[in-house]
């Protein structure tokens, strides 16, 4: 491979600064490598390409102050379009921000897009979001949502924000609370479920989380608040932060969410909704340590529409 080549990003090392220090090093790629798919970043970290401190590590590895990390020549993608300000679903965004601060921004996302571009999407809510911000020097994801769930996402504006977040994240400090409508009567004395997860990764780079022993903990309380004749609407608190965690417990309690193509299995079922109907209504957080904040997202009309099935 000739690393000279333009097409190529050459190979470095990387020093890692006090204020880059305390995530992993999957997500300090995806910023520092911007517009480098997600799937060839795991491959470099699986194949061993990434090195720090001359050893091979793993995407969950969390980064040191001083870590040397040694990166590969990387292919770019060359002509890569920039996201306009001015398309329609971008423009939405901008009207779904339901909080901005010097250090943070909470938006309502919508159902049907993804957090960022990738597998599929030319963009997501951090590039349209930086499109309409163009001024803005640093905006980056605080926690992700489904391409499929709505409601309340952070996007940080500050790196010191970003760590102290994600801070809050790996200690069970932000209180999140989703709200979702599941076929069936959800029964009443169902308020916890504690069973492991395990994400299962395919050939073709689609993932599953499964109910499993060798999984990780994952644990959710839950309460049901409606009942419909053959629907019910619950609260979900996720305690742990595994993928799909509410899907996959709802779906292994026998109540999985309505429109949930990859967890529903009766695909009438599947047909009869356009989207998964899964909200992110509330999130409790501070921004700084003397800072309680607490958002609730407004639900859409869609929501609503189920108390008459």
């Amino acid at each position: 491979m000739n690393s000279n080549n333009s097409d190529y990003r050459p190979s470095e090392i990387i020093t890692i600064k006090k204020d880059q220090a305390g995530q992993r090093i999957d997500n300090f790629l995806f910023t520092y490598l911007k517009g480098i798919p997600k799937t060839r970043i795991y491959k470099m970290l699986r194949k061993g390409e990434v090195r720090v401190n001359k050893g091979r590590i793993k995407p969950v590895y969390r980064l040191k102050p001083d870590d040397m990390v040694r990166l590969p020549p990387v292919k770019l993608e060359m002509n890569k379009p920039k996201v306009s300000a001015n398309l329609n679903q971008v423009k939405v965004l901008e009207e779904r921000i339901i909080y901005e601060s010097n250090r943070l921004l909470i938006i309502n996302k919508p159902s049907g897009i993804a957090v960022h571009g990738g597998s599929g999407d030319s963009y997501g809510v951090i590039e349209a979001l930086r499109s309409l911000r163009p001024d803005a020097q640093y905006l980056e994801l605080v926690h992700r949502l489904d391409k499929l769930t709505s409601g309340c996402l952070m996007i940080a504006k500050k790196r010191s924000t970003l760590r102290y977040l994600h801070e809050q994240l790996r200690e069970h400090r932000i209180q999140k609370t989703y709200q979702a409508w599941v076929w069936g009567h959800w029964p009443e004395q169902l308020t916890e479920i504690d069973e492991p997860i395990l994400t299962r990764r395919f050939a073709n780079g689609d993932r599953k989380s499964v109910v499993d022993p060798d999984g990780k903990s994952s644990k959710t309380l839950f309460k049901c608040l409606k009942r419909t004749k053959k629907l019910s609407l619950i609260e979900a608190k996720p305690k742990t932060g595994r993928m799909h965690q509410i899907r996959v417990h709802c779906a292994w309690a026998g109540h999985p969410i309505c429109g949930d193509s990859k967890y529903l299995k009766d695909e009438s079922l599947v047909r009869k909704h356009k989207r998964l109907y899964l909200h992110a209504q509330r999130l409790k957080f501070k921004e700084r340590p003397d800072a309680d904040y607490e958002f609730v997202t407004a639900i859409s009309d869609s929501f609503e529409q189920l108390l008459t099935a």
